[in-house]
């Protein structure tokens, strides 16, 4: 049975809407986001609440600070039993590293279940007019590679990275276990809001995804269940074929 590659989005303000969604899309999604707005305002205790009752949580609050203070919040989330945690490739090959080595350290020392520890390149809100502007003199497309490998090279499990960019990843990047969590994902027709370098679940897959995160097309949907769910017949069909080819 294949792994599945739905993550969705906790984008919500509060816990009982979380509780809520979580409840109609159990067996559905394969995991669930929580990100800064959610996390604000509920708290580790929800992350742990969500984990006890069986479900798998991607820690999505894209740490970026001095080496030291990172890895010890990689500890925490650690502890907290998420599946996946973010951190920001832009922060440098010393706190990627210093943070993968405090995680395996923890999870060795305490018994725990050790997280993937993912970098983030290029968030997909940021085109080359972004990426220009706060001083990266190139393209997402040219600068996602070199933080990808830089990701690779400081012990990283994975990136985050726009579907556009997943092959390009792949490409730099031959580590059969090297994970690409792929937001920015919408379904044919869905509004883009404020995502730039978005494709559509399929493209995501065929092109090597590991995961997709989907939040608002599931979340303002009148039945979330029955988006989340014509979503991942979607995506397991392309993973089908992505196979057989």
């Amino acid at each position: 049975m294949r792994p599945n590659k739905l993550i969705v989005a906790l984008d919500v303000d509060n816990t009982q809407k979380a509780r809520e969604l979580v409840s109609a899309l159990r067996g559905i999604a394969g995991m669930f986001k929580i990100g800064m707005q959610l996390f604000t305002a509920a708290g580790p205790t929800l992350v742990r609440e969500i984990i006890s009752s069986g479900e798998r949580v991607f820690l999505d609050l894209k740490y970026h600070d001095i080496p030291n203070t990172v890895a010890l919040a990689g500890v925490e989330a650690t502890r907290l039993g998420v599946s996946i945690f973010n951190i920001h490739a832009t922060g440098g090959s010393e706190m990627m590293l210093r943070t993968a080595e405090s995680v395996s350290e923890c999870a060795a020392t305490e018994g725990l279940s050790r997280p993937l520890v993912i970098a983030v390149t290029v968030l997909t809100s940021a085109n080359e007019v972004v990426v220009n502007e706060v001083g990266f003199a190139s393209t997402p497309a040219e600068l996602v590679p070199r933080l990808a490998s830089l990701a690779e090279a400081s012990g990283m499990d994975g990136v985050v990275a726009s579907p556009l960019e997943v092959s390009i990843v792949r490409s730099v990047v031959k580590r059969p276990d090297f994970v690409v969590v792929t937001p920015g994902v919408r379904p044919a027709g869905a509004a883009r809001f404020d995502q730039k370098r978005v494709t559509t679940p399929r493209d995501a897959i065929l092109a090597g995804a590991d995961y997709v995160v989907v939040g608002r097309p599931i979340l303002e949907a009148p039945d979330p269940a029955q988006a989340a769910q014509q979503i991942l017949d979607e995506m397991e069909l392309s993973e089908a074929n992505r196979v057989m080819i």
